[in-house]
């Protein structure tokens, strides 16, 4: 902390010299933050009948793995076949000891690879794009490159993806009270990394040039969500329709089939949607369902 004097929000407010936990911080995701990690409870993950066994949810990053393992089947890669198991993260469902035996970071999603000899764990959605690509040597270049090019971008994404969400997500959208500063800064950043993206697509048909890769598969989800306006209702507030070159990088990737089998996959809302998938007939079945009437 600096020596300067400051104003504090709410008015008064001053950190004091060690933090102290307050459980009634409000918000959102109140009763899932926590500053502890490790297990709150005791339950053991059930196991599918298919190579690779997701838990997860169908948020940006969940949608990540799921748009990538239908890339794969569509490829014709039967090794790819998956058992997505839903975690209900508001319920807590990732504090559960079998998920963090797969993440300590009780964050979505969570894989286990069981092709091999031996049980292959995998936290953090970018690691799952590299290790699937690798595995099936789709979607990732392999001359050194454009495979640098690739694993950029595709880090541009992991990277930049704690300002949109836990950044602008959380004080436009889910913060128990409007801070200037905290959206001012936020949304900034937000327009800013749209502004890179809109730049870099002006001259390319995907994110590395003219092939789809892991990059496409990885930063889509989240920014072309929000290019379309899909994220935090917050098309108008940032100009979503301005970023030309993403909007139409975006409408192009939500046409591949893949996409959008992998989109609605643990998803629990939406007129299209499935919370859970254990063969590709049941995702044959929601896409064509009539959405139910509401009540």
């Amino acid at each position: 902390m600096s020596d300067e004097t400051r104003p504090g929000l709410p008015e008064g407010y001053e950190p004091d010299k060690v933090w102290k936990w307050n459980t009634e911080s409000g918000g959102r995701f109140a009763n899932i933050n926590r500053p502890i990690a490790g297990p709150t409870h005791e339950k053991v993950l059930p196991v599918g009948k298919h190579p690779i066994q997701l838990y997860s949810l169908g948020t940006p990053n969940g949608v990540k793995v799921t748009v990538m393992l239908e890339e794969l089947l569509a490829l014709g890669h039967k090794d790819a076949e998956y058992d997505a198991w839903l975690i209900n993260i508001i319920e807590g469902d990732q504090f559960g000891s079998g998920f963090v035996d797969i993440n300590p970071n009780s964050k979505i999603p969570a894989l286990i690879d069981r092709s091999g000899d031996e049980p292959i764990r995998i936290f953090e959605s970018g690691a799952m794009l590299v290790h699937l690509a690798e595995r099936f040597s789709e979607f990732l270049p392999t001359e050194p490159a454009p495979r640098a090019e690739c694993l950029s971008w595709t880090f541009w994404q992991m990277a930049s993806a704690a300002f949109l969400g836990g950044g602008f997500g959380h004080f436009y959208a889910y913060a128990p009270v409007a801070i200037e500063y905290a959206i001012d800064r936020y949304t900034m950043e937000v327009k800013r990394q749209l502004d890179v993206l809109d730049r870099n697509l002006a001259d390319k048909e995907f994110i590395c040039g003219d092939n789809y890769t892991i990059a496409d598969v990885a930063i889509w989800p989240w920014y072309g969500a929000l290019a379309k306006g899909q994220l935090y209702s917050s098309a108008e507030y940032i100009e979503c329709h301005t970023y030309k070159n993403v909007n139409r990088w975006a409408d192009e990737i939500a046409r591949r089939e893949p996409v959008q089998r992998g989109r609605i996959v643990n998803r629990t809302w939406g007129e299209k949607n499935l919370a859970e998938r254990h063969d590709a007939g049941e995702i044959d079945a929601a896409l064509v369902a009539e959405p139910e009437a509401a009540e």
